[in-house]
């Protein structure tokens, strides 16, 4: 559990429960509490130093805040979208999505797997229409 102080600047600050409550802790175990990964220094908990958690400049972009290939919707929805005038491009990305590529961008997935749908129902459609020509030229 932590607690947070918020100052002017809207920067965060945290510090354990349990390192406010160091003295309560075996002698060998307060010299090798571990706080937020790193080993702690046991002159700093006496001081009160709160650890910094979050920086308000500091912008990270994520792996989600980057816009999917095709205009932005990605490969498997443009290939579902465009294949109702070019039909091939739903087998490209049904190969796509059996090679796993949504491994790389989860929001892949539902585009490719649609994708798929489609090629599977035009492949049937095609076999019903291939059946009933055949059978109206016997």
């Amino acid at each position: 559990m932590e607690e947070t102080l918020e100052l002017r600047n809207d920067v965060e600050l945290a510090i354990s429960v349990s390192d406010k409550h160091r003295d309560l802790l075996r002698p060998s175990a307060r010299s090798y509490s571990i706080f937020r990964g790193q080993a702690a220094d046991a002159s700093d908990h006496d001081r009160g130093k709160y650890t910094l958690i979050r920086d308000p400049d500091d912008l990270q972009t994520g792996l989600y805040d980057k816009p999917l290939p095709c205009f932005g919707c990605g490969i498997g929805w443009f290939s579902f979208l465009v294949g109702f005038l070019c039909p091939p491009l739903w087998y490209y990305a049904t190969i796509l999505y059996f090679g796993n590529y949504y491994m790389k961008d989860p929001r892949e997935r539902a585009g490719l797997g649609a994708s798929a749908i489609a090629a599977l129902i035009s492949s049937v459609a095609l076999l019903i229409i291939g059946a009933v020509f055949l059978l109206h030229s016997l």
